[in-house]
């Protein structure tokens, strides 16, 4: 049975719009969570542990899947969403579910091991404490990041082989980043190298080259201006379903000075220095600092790249995890690598 056979049983718009709590905005579409759940592959009886409860729906979905045998423990770092997803999950009858304030990095080790977890957040790196939580022959289903630059990410699904973390499979999609705090923001919660407010306008650029940047972030806030005052336009031809393969593409050439940028409606991704930009924007909009820009001519060289390989899917990848720099959270990165032979 999938988790939509079973959401017949479990009342979303009750969790997601409670008339003593009203709406909560953290909450996933739920096609996208059926779809995580039933990769997770949850059996009656399970131990589960998931990292960001939110409005409680899937955690329901959970308890629904392991069944009056199973417990499902849920972190959230919001004590609000815990609190008030319990009450709705006592109101409905539903007893094996525990909601917990707490950082959801360092899972929940008071009732490890777990036969699955999965997340609703994005971490920077896959936490080597969720990796020590999880049973042998367990799965583990979370959002990643492909390169430390916000929103772009992949949905892994992993195991254990002799203790180590393994990829079984990657597909497309992502949640918000975890926080350290309760937050509710348009602008990423991490990784954002300089950052303009004025009103309700916001525009942000996040930069590969942050190293090799001053303290005060000299080099990211000229890149930023330069993509704000920027004197060249052109267009790219690219389908609103083609967005996520070609940040994937953009994030596996690994290049240091890739980019993604926000000015307003949509991010931007692409190439930049403190003396040159240029991204292509969601919308197809391609904007440099000149016609003549060297970013610029980076940019298109990848594009060039991207389409000979015919714009491929996230699962065309080759997926590799290694140990987090000292700089990260104790874990694993994941990064994804295109290989010419893919070309067939």
């Amino acid at each position: 049975m999938t988790a939509a056979d079973l959401a017949i049983t479990v009342p979303e718009q009750l969790y997601a719009h409670h008339s003593g709590r009203g709406s909560t905005p953290m909450r996933s579409n739920p096609e996208v969570v059926h779809r995580d759940l039933d990769s997770l592959r949850v059996r009656p009886g399970m131990a589960a542990l998931e990292i960001g409860t939110g409005s409680g729906y899937s955690g329901g979905m959970l308890a629904a899947l392991v069944g009056a045998e199973g417990r499902v423990t849920s972190i959230d770092i919001d004590p609000y969403l815990t609190r008030w997803a319990q009450v709705i999950h006592y109101e409905l009858g539903v007893d094996t579910v525990r909601c917990l304030p707490g950082d959801g990095m360092a899972g929940h080790q008071q009732s490890a091991p777990y036969d699955r977890i999965v997340a609703w957040c994005t971490p920077p790196c896959l936490p080597a404490a969720w990796v020590d939580q999880l049973a042998q022959d367990g799965l583990l289903v979370t959002p990643l990041p492909i390169t430390a630059l916000p929103h772009i990410t992949v949905v892994a699904t992993l195991g254990l082989e002799q203790g180590h973390p393994t990829v079984l499979a990657v597909r497309e999609g992502g949640y918000m980043e975890t926080s350290s705090a309760p937050c509710d923001t348009d602008t990423p919660t991490r990784w954002v190298d300089w950052e303009y407010r004025s009103g309700t306008d916001t525009s942000w650029i996040s930069v590969a080259w942050r190293k090799n940047d001053d303290p005060l972030h000299t080099g990211a806030r000229a890149a930023l201006d330069l993509l704000l005052t920027a004197r060249h336009t052109g267009h790219h031809h690219i389908a609103p379903e083609d967005w996520t393969s070609w940040r994937t593409w953009a994030a596996a050439t690994q290049d240091v000075n890739l980019t993604i940028a926000n000015t307003g409606t949509y991010d931007a991704i692409g190439h930049s220095t403190p003396a040159s930009v240029a991204v292509l924007r969601q919308d197809g909009t391609i904007l440099a600092d000149s016609a003549d820009s060297a970013s610029l001519a980076v940019l298109r060289e990848w594009l060039r790249g991207w389409e000979h390989a015919e714009c491929p899917a996230v699962d065309a990848y080759r997926a590799d995890l290694s140990k987090a720099s000292t700089s990260e959270p104790r874990g694993w990165g994941l990064r994804l690598t295109w290989q010419p032979d893919n070309l067939g």
